[in-house]
């Protein structure tokens, strides 16, 4: 099979069209169109750095017999109805993946989700805008898809040790995700379109014999002599197998207080809180790509910022986090009476607005440890959540405050249009936070205006509070078979768990924990 590899160098307007692109390919190769069987798009990304925005685009051109086509070869999904059962807790990304390699290595996965199948989900979701009701199973961060569903979309990682990055795209394609992910340099789905995709990979769970079964929240795990027989539901149903999959993602509190009162270990682990900072996109356009308009082929531009501050002798990070280009701002809380905030962003990105968490890490010296133990963190995180609550009006509301205002401790600035439907509340947002916490917050914002010219001013404002960063509790696990450290046949996995962060990383660790499952299990027929 003989290839030939090129990289090119493109305006925006010649890499996002196909056909301009392929001919641009075909002519750096110093080939004829005839010649080309088959283009293999390997990596498109954006270089900023220059007066002119440029695409580097890298690509295999194919010269005689074109590859066979990876996705239709390469996943199929043979029936398992009568094989031995894995009992997966939660149907986020880490369960579904879990579940289809469960199907593929011979296991029928049983997946119990709290929440809703995603078109009953949207009804919920509807009732915590418009009506600022929160049902504590079914919202947000609950129900098919787990908080990924309606939280972005995003498919990068940092991390290349969990698994195969490659392999969890492929899936995604197959199941109706764009191909445009396999090679762009941040794969975004949307919004918009992951509820189709997540549906068609439980239907995919189901037609090869798997069950995935919705208001199956969790209440009781059955131990024998440190060893996980099953599950017990809040319907008095029983789920026995071989082993138990715990993949509840980072706000499964409840999961956090039993696993604590059973006397399984947990721990306190480090994580962050903060705020969302809400700009007009064109401004963030206008800092990133050096322009006034973008115009109709880049897409929204996003950004990545860092500081450190000292506070009482102490050094902690402020940092961006899940920056949503054309996003929009919802509300994430997980029962009455507490206030979160989260960003996602649809597949085109085309709000008017770009938004992003800006946190501030909390170290284990940064939280109660004597008085709350393991759920110190925890703790903090309830607090600051039922406070923002409080200050806002008790509802859905959020508090908010102007960026510029916020930084110089001034208060009475009227508030902007804003992408989060339940509504803004103006408030002193110094006095939401810890002393030590505003000061890193204030710091972090006016080293951001220095590193982004325009970026802090009274043309933005902050939204609280940004508080589910990730978990935090960690469930301890043996580093090579991922089972916990204490209770035979319990994996803890992902995000809720203390070992991925976003979509991506959760899948390959789903993906992981049934290898391991399958290897033990298996092994012993």
């Amino acid at each position: 099979m003989k290839k030939k590899e090129v990289e090119v160098v493109l305006s925006p307007e010649v890499a996002y069209n196909d056909e301009l692109l392929e001919s641009e390919l075909i002519k750096s190769a110093g080939l004829k169109p005839e010649n080309v069987k088959h283009i293999h798009r390997i990596k498109r990304s954006i270089d900023a750095r220059g007066r002119q925005v440029l695409l580097r685009v890298r690509a295999d051109l194919y010269l005689d017999t074109p590859p066979a086509d990876i996705l239709s070869a390469r996943y199929n999904y043979t029936d398992v109805s009568n094989a031995k059962k894995v009992i997966i807790v939660g149907a986020g990304p880490a369960g579904l993946f879990a579940a289809l390699r469960c199907i593929e290595l011979g296991l029928k996965p049983i997946v119990l989700e709290r929440g809703k199948d995603v078109r009953a989900r949207r009804r919920d979701l509807a009732a915590i805008n418009k009506e600022h009701i929160v049902n504590p199973d079914s919202n947000y961060c609950f129900g098919e898809g787990g908080a990924g569903t309606y939280s972005d979309g995003k498919l990068y990682t940092r991390s290349k040790k969990r698994g195969d990055l490659q392999r969890i795209l492929e899936i995604f394609v197959q199941h109706g995700a764009t191909r445009d992910i396999l090679f762009d340099a941040h794969p975004h789905i949307g919004t918009n379109k992951l509820p189709r995709i997540i549906t068609a990979i439980r239907e995919s769970i189901e037609a090869a014999g798997g069950e995935v079964l919705f208001d199956k929240r969790v209440t009781d795990f059955i131990l024998e002599n440190d060893e996980m027989k099953g599950v017990l539901t809040q319907d008095g149903q029983e789920y026995i197998g071989e082993a138990v999959i715990l993949a509840t993602g980072h706000s499964a509190r409840d999961i956090f207080e039993l696993l604590h009162q059973s006397g399984i270990t947990i721990e306190a682990k480090p994580f962050a809180m903060g705020v969302r900072v809400e700009h007009q996109q064109r401004l963030i356009d206008s800092i990133q790509y050096k322009c006034e308009d973008r115009g109709c082929w880049l897409p929204a531009s996003s950004y990545a910022l860092v500081h450190q501050t000292v506070y009482d002798n102490k050094q902690r990070g402020i940092f961006s986090f899940c920056m949503c280009p054309g996003g929009f701002i919802v509300p994430s809380a997980t029962a009455p009476g507490e206030v979160v905030v989260n960003g996602m962003s649809p597949s085109r990105r085309d709000s008017k607005f770009a938004n992003s968490g800006i946190v501030v890490a909390i170290e284990l010296e940064d939280m109660e440890l004597d008085k709350y133990g393991p759920l110190a963190g925890l703790r903090m995180q309830e607090e600051l959540e039922r406070k923002a609550c409080e200050m806002a009006g008790g509802t859905q509301k959020a508090p908010a405050q102007l960026l510029l205002d916020f930084t110089r401790q001034k208060t009475g600035g009227a508030l902007l249009e804003t992408s989060y439907q339940p509504g803004l509340t103006p408030v002193d947002m110094n006095k939401l936070f810890s002393p030590a916490m505003a000061y890193r917050l204030r710091e972090g914002f006016k080293a951001f205006g220095n590193k982004m010219r325009g970026y802090l001013s009274n043309d933005a404002q902050i939204i609280g509070v940004e508080s589910r960063t990730s978990s935090p509790v960690r469930i301890p696990r043996d580093r090579e078979t991922l089972e916990h450290v204490q209770i035979r046949n319990l994996y803890p996995c992902a995000e809720g768990a203390g070992y991925a962060g976003g979509i991506v990383s959760a899948a390959m660790d789903g993906e992981r924990c049934a290898e391991k499952i399958a290897a033990k299990v298996l092994r012993q027929v």
